[in-house]
């Protein structure tokens, strides 16, 4: 139960810009100086050559340009969008915000006509001044932007043509440590987008306390094809090498998701030792890439593969470390690591050095929300993963949600939080930010703690996550984990793409019923399709002993999923009540209909 992670020393003690700085300016402004001609980006182009690059000097001189021209639309405290295509032009427009004192809303550049929801939703929430963007996406969208009341009267500014404010005009804006640095909206799969507040002192605490983590240095190299409107790909991908003082190498997602193998050619090419992902970007190296492709890499230099954002699945870690072992990839250099945007970024990590720690527990105990080892071969039982310890500074305590009380070691709760990364609440939500932020202990009243709305079980030091309080699916009084479901249908037929299930419930004449929609490999559009449903429905009874309410299959690439690409539940659960959802050509949903109902039934089944 040690923890290495927390026992790292502090970045004071090596005389750091991070150490005494009273903003990310100051920090940023201080690395500047200590290095301005040093590397800091490249772009990979298609994820291999390199395109763009940008030193210290470069981004500072690009930053304080943007700000110029923030400062003469927006006052400190207001809010600017920023819609940028993957490459460099993001990384000047964020710290020109900074630089103006304008609090950054990174958002995935709407297309044509599409995705204004998402926007709209945003803008309303937030009410931004201006917009960032290149010119090439200002051409495409501003005008539909504009037909936003929302976005009606903001300033557009294009920050890659040839109008350059000049840096002698520049005002050092009056921000500290409290100050706001950006707001990162959810990714919304859990319900409707809010506006995580981040100061400057949250993004500081966070990056000191993952560099001590990750044990990065200037001399660190990373590589990232996360999107940079998300947290972990801003944080992790770009502010993290900003401030530690070393190159990155950044692709677009898309360029990995094509093809995987870019990354761990990077990853070699580079002799980078930072690197990382969700789950199913391992899953996605396994599958994609071959043993020849293996072979003629060099992994040896990886020394910290985080794996967050969505479940750790142990046979994911093993598979992957078993086969890029050829290449010189530890087991030891994987990092399953807990965090979310409403605490930063980092909440828990696995000591570097050490293999990942496992648990196989008793399913029937786990669905009562009881952690019990297995005992044997006759037990139906599940591996669990850990999320490792918490980082520095940071508290973990796991509560019962409804009486608010701390459980014993053993038993599942609410992943309750505390510690200087976690956020400032909601923006323009202050009674929902007092009850997610300002959470206390009864009857102690320690606190305040973040609720996470995430459900795991401390044992030690270590924490172990096993879903989401809000998409538990309680059975004739048993808990499933759509998570644990989803993991036994993508595995009952190969037809079945891997990561883009979702299983939830629904309410039957008074009883709580499971769904599962899921998507169809492209290559088995022929597959037949009630043979299938048939070995999903089969292998949920052997497996969680539950009879599925109905089976959906679904075209290839149709599942609802969040910008950063996880699995959207509820919206899949919308899509099902409404008959939305995208079925394969002449096929109908199973022979159930989804409320029970004849009229509901005919309703779905005619989509």
């Amino acid at each position: 139960d040690e923890c290495p992670v927390i026992e790292a020393s502090p970045c004071s003690e090596r005389g750091d810009p991070l150490a005494g700085a009273s903003s990310l300016v100051e920090a940023v402004r201080a690395r500047v100086e200590q290095q301005p001609d040093q590397l800091a980006f490249t772009f990979l182009e298609d994820g291999e050559s390199e395109g763009p690059r940008l030193t210290y000097a470069q981004l500072d001189a690009g930053a304080q340009a943007i700000a110029v021209r923030l400062q003469e639309v927006a006052a400190p405290g207001e809010r600017s969008l920023l819609f940028y295509p993957p490459g460099l032009e993001f990384i000047p427009a964020f710290l020109g915000c900074l630089y103006a004192g304008v609090i950054a809303v990174p958002v995935y550049p709407p297309r044509p006509n599409r995705d204004m929801l998402r926007v709209a939703s945003v803008a309303v929430d937030c009410q931004p001044k201006a917009v960032l963007t290149t010119e090439a996406i200002a051409g495409k969208v501003e005008s539909s932007c504009r037909k936003l009341a929302s976005l009606e009267h903001s300033a557009w500014i294009t920050t890659d043509g040839r109008s350059k404010s000049k840096t002698a005009r520049w005002r050092e804006p009056n921000v500290t440590l409290q100050s706001l640095a950006f707001l990162q909206y959810t990714s919304g799969s859990t319900g409707t987008p809010r506006g995580v507040m981040v100061s400057h002192s949250n993004l500081l605490h966070n990056s000191d306390a993952m560099r001590r983590a990750f044990r990065l240095t200037p001399d660190s190299v990373s590589v990232s094809w996360l999107p940079t409107f998300h947290d972990m790909g801003l944080i992790d991908g770009v502010l993290q090498p900003l401030l530690t003082g070393f190159p990155a190498y950044l692709m677009a997602p898309l360029a990995f998701l094509r093809e995987p193998f870019r990354w761990l050619r990077a990853l070699s090419r580079y002799r980078a030792n930072h690197s990382g992902g969700p789950n199913f970007s391992y899953d996605l190296c396994v599958a994609k890439t071959s043993a020849d492709q293996v072979a003629s890499l060099d992994l040896s230099n990886w020394g910290s593969a985080f794996d967050a954002a969505e479940p750790v699945r142990c046979d994911t870690l093993k598979l992957f470390a078993q086969a890029m072992e050829v290449a010189g990839f530890r087991e030891t250099s994987l990092f399953p690591g807990y965090g979310l945007a409403e605490a930063t970024l980092m909440v828990t990590g696995t000591p570097l050095d050490q293999p990942p720690t496992t648990a196989c527990v008793r399913a029937d105990e786990l669905e009562q929300h009881q952690f019990v080892p297995s005992t044997g071969a006759n037990d139906r039982s599940t591996t669990l993963v850990s999320s490792g310890c918490p980082i520095a500074d940071t508290q973990v305590r796991v509560v019962d949600p409804e009486t608010c009380q701390a459980l014993p070691p053993g038993q599942i709760g609410e992943i309750w939080v505390s510690g200087p990364g976690v956020a400032q609440g909601y923006w323009g939500k202050p009674e929902e930010s007092r009850s997610t932020f300002q959470a206390r202990i009864h009857p102690t009243g320690e606190g305040p703690f973040l609720r996470t709305g995430d459900l795991g079980c401390l044992q030690g030091q270590k924490l172990f996550v096993t879903g989401r309080t809000k998409d538990l699916i309680i059975i004739r009084g048993r808990n499933h984990y759509p998570q644990d479901i989803e993991a036994t249908v993508e595995e009952a037929h190969p037809a079945l793409r891997k990561g883009c299930g979702a299983a939830f419930g629904i309410d039957v004449l008074d009883q709580e019923r499971l769904v599962i929609v899921q998507e169809l490999d492209r290559q088995y559009a022929d597959a037949p399709l009630r043979e299938i449903i048939g070995d999903v429905r089969q292998a949920i009874v052997e497996v969680h002993d539950v009879d599925a309410h109905d089976i959906v299959l679904i075209r290839h690439a149709s599942i609802p999923k969040t910008t950063s690409g996880k699995i959207q539940r509820h919206a899949c659960r919308t899509a099902y009540r409404e008959g939305t959802l995208k079925l394969p050509r002449g096929f109908r949903s199973s022979m159930r209909g989804p409320l029970g109902s004849e009229r509901e039934s005919r309703r779905l089944h005619s989509v």
